[in-house]
């Protein structure tokens, strides 16, 4: 028996490594989180003072003006590297490199208790909640669709959303860098029909898109207010490529659920003022992991009890 026979009669051993490499998946969506809206607020001042630098030479702008931009200019270029892979980890509160023993997923946290081995300082739970949820959610991927093309569909699928949402979290952001690629992969799995048809697939991206575009601008016209941001409209569109237009609605019902459920909580218990907006993205993501293990079971029971 052939090593790709055997995983593929295999689910729990194949189970077992993509929980193993969710656990190392999960360290580095941790870093995606931090790094990446840091990234991209560098960039975004970056271009903005290159636009501001051209247009006053175009204008003949003051000399004044001339000068602010060229130092906005020089501001917005970062003092050293800066991306995914440099610097190196360190400590946020004594800025000690983090070593390679102390950096192994929700292990080192645990034999750390939870502090950093120089300063001491409180580690955040969040990075082994991250690391544990996304080595849960991958090995019940490789349990659920077994060694094929749809387990790799549904990894990707699945880190993207993760990624995504604690992005939104933080910033209320939901970076194009996730969002779009994600469209065309799951377009690009389809081509094979791996969760649906390539034909469900498009029209699933561009419904998925216009169905929220199109309350972004009814609620705006109606109150004066942006009530999402474009990032939902992206998030949306992603999960209509990878799981086809039939599971839409059962990802805006959840997620509209979900998200109104939290957020009447939030303002009883937690006190959060009802003007204070409340990120989307994560309920879209949770929606759409459902849909991608319980879609098809869900869709059943709602056409039958209609």
């Amino acid at each position: 028996m052939s090593t790709f026979d055997f995983l593929r009669a295999s689910p729990g051993v194949v189970a077992l490594v993509c929980l193993l490499l969710g656990l190392m998946v999960g360290s580095f969506l941790n870093v995606v989180v931090h790094r990446l809206p840091v990234m991209l607020r560098r960039d975004w001042r970056a271009q903005s003072a290159e636009i501001l630098g051209e247009w006053a030479e175009e204008n003949d702008a003051p000399a004044a003006l001339k000068e602010v931009a060229s130092g906005l200019k020089q501001l917005a270029q970062p003092a050293a590297r800066y991306n995914l892979v440099v610097p190196g980890s360190a400590c946020p509160a004594c800025g000690r490199a983090i070593r390679a023993w102390e950096n192994i997923p929700v292990v080192s946290y645990l034999a750390l208790g939870g502090r950093c081995a120089g300063c001491k300082a409180r580690i955040s739970l969040r990075y082994p909640v991250v690391e544990a949820f996304t080595a849960l959610v991958s090995g019940y991927v490789g349990w659920r669709f077994g060694f094929t093309p749809a387990a790799l569909g549904a990894l990707i699928f699945a880190w993207a959303l993760i990624a995504a949402s604690w992005i939104d979290l933080d910033t209320q952001l939901l970076p194009d860098d996730i969002t779009l690629p994600l469209i065309w992969v799951g377009l690009l799995f389809n081509i094979w029909g791996t969760f649906t048809t390539l034909e469900s697939a498009v029209i699933g991206s561009v419904a998925g898109y216009l169905s929220l575009w199109s309350v972004y601008w009814v609620f705006k016209l109606a109150t004066g207010k942006e009530g999402m941001g474009f990032g939902d409209f992206k998030l949306l569109a992603a999960i209509g490529a990878f799981l086809g237009w039939k599971m839409l609605p059962a990802v805006i019902l959840l997620s509209s659920l979900v998200g109104a459920a939290v957020g009447i909580a939030l303002i009883v218990l937690a006190r959060h003022g009802r003007q204070v907006p409340i990120p989307f993205g994560p309920y879209l993501a949770a929606a759409g992991l459902i849909a991608l293990f319980w879609g098809e079971s869900i869709n059943r029971a709602y056409l039958d009890y209609l």
